[in-house]
């Protein structure tokens, strides 16, 4: 799994993605690769050693967590430079993704170091795709502030958001993060859960903020885990076939003209190319 290229001697770092939950989902490729690499770099070396140990497998560990990643970006070059493979894992999921790491990989990717990614299990991914809200658009904004007003500046900062916004949240602030959504959007955001993602007592909770905090209200146990919050908002510019005429729109815009752009969305949506066409010119003109 973990080779050299002929023109370059250095070593490689393996972004390598373990399991969020069920150990099933640990692939051959990334268990094969911290097997083979000279050294893991962990975000808790405790938390890797007990996965390394179900998997009976040996390695040099060493920590990059937040609060050191700067400093350890010269190291891990270093070890790079003299030939050695370098494995980056986060506690769970996918490195960098609201994990640390992104440092490491910036540096050495602008020191011309070879980065390989080893994907698998993200709780985003994996809660978004089984979430029944849209996913052509989203956005993902990590984990959001921790205090009620930085969370309602952000959530504000949402409303002209296009497609669904997801967010992870701790068992401990997950019920005055929803009930935040509540007091910026009212009913104007259709809101799904992920609780547990992958694990015995996976969850999806869906409805309006009022209705899951009513859920929260007639059941704790749903206020426990580890949370992907993904929110698609009621559009007040529109119906969805005007949404969708807009959307097409905008992706023929960067390439036609406005009448063949109208023309052409005519043919994708079945509206009147007329209106696609005054469409079409206000938004160039919003623009």
């Amino acid at each position: 799994m973990v080779s050299h290229s002929s023109d370059d001697a250095r070593g490689s770092l393996y972004i390598v993605a373990t399991p969020i939950g069920n150990l099933d989902d640990f692939s051959k490729r990334a268990e094969q690769t911290l097997r083979d690499v000279d050294y893991i770099a962990a975000e808790d070396t405790r938390h890797t050693r007990r996965l390394l140990n179900h998997f009976a497998i040996e390695a040099k560990l060493f920590s990059i967590h937040d609060h050191n990643e700067k400093d350890k970006a010269g190291y891990v070059a270093s070890l790079l430079d003299e030939g050695k493979n370098v494995a980056l894992v986060s506690d769970a999921g996918t490195p960098l993704i609201s994990d640390p790491g992104y440092h490491v990989v910036h540096a050495l990717r602008g020191k011309g170091h070879k980065v390989v990614p080893i994907p698998g299990a993200c709780a985003l991914v994996s809660a978004l795709c089984a979430s029944g809200l849209p996913t052509d658009q989203f956005f993902f904004a990590g984990f959001v502030p921790a205090k009620s007003k930085g969370r309602c500046d952000l959530f504000e900062s949402w409303k002209k958001q296009t497609g669904t916004v997801v967010f992870y949240e701790s068992t401990h602030r997950i019920y005055d993060s929803i009930a935040d959504v509540q007091k910026v959007y009212g009913e104007d955001a259709q809101l799904v859960l992920a609780r547990e993602v992958t694990k015995t007592f996976e969850t999806f909770l869906s409805g309006t903020a009022t209705e899951i905090l009513a859920m929260f209200d007639a059941d704790a146990n749903q206020l426990r885990g580890e949370f992907v919050v993904m929110l698609s908002f009621i559009q007040e510019s529109g119906n969805e076939v005007e949404l969708e005429a807009k959307r097409i729109l905008t992706i023929l815009l960067e390439d036609l003209p406005v009448k063949q752009a109208a023309a052409m969305a005519a043919k994708l949506t079945g509206e009147k190319k007329n209106y696609l066409y005054k469409m079409a010119l206000e938004m160039q003109n919003q623009a």
